[in-house]
């Protein structure tokens, strides 16, 4: 139930890095913080449910779009926190692209550092 937990909190804090630095450097790509926080929770939520499904869809019908599957679902979590919330929003194809990408590394790296640190200061109590 605690690697549950860090791993919702570490995906929470990923999304919030990925959109906030998108925000700051793609234009069309703006944050609401009256919505900011529906609009990451959109996000984490459908992030984890898309995933796995566009993975498998992609593994069934088109194998060279597996190393997509992240920026897919990216994209299509994008595309649910704008339809669902005022928290978000993205105007043209150049902001989505970009969005799309900087979100996914952004909030890849930022996942990354996290459980990094969060392995490294686990494992040092365990020392």
């Amino acid at each position: 139930m605690v690697r549950f937990l860090w791993s919702v909190l570490t995906n929470i804090v990923a999304a919030v890095v990925g959109l906030l630095i998108a925000s700051a450097v793609v234009d069309g790509f703006s944050m609401q913080m009256n919505g900011f926080i529906i609009a990451v929770v959109i996000f984490v939520v459908a992030q984890a449910l898309f995933s796995p499904f566009i993975f498998k869809m992609a593994h069934k019908y088109a194998k060279a779009l597996q190393g997509g599957v992240a920026l897919i679902s990216t994209f299509v979590a994008l595309l649910l926190a704008t339809l669902l919330t005022d928290g978000l929003t993205i105007d043209g194809v150049l902001a989505w692209v970009l969005g799309t990408v900087i979100v996914w590394l952004a909030s890849a790296l930022a996942g990354w550092i996290l459980l990094t640190f969060i392995i490294k200061e686990r494992a040092g109590d365990r020392d």
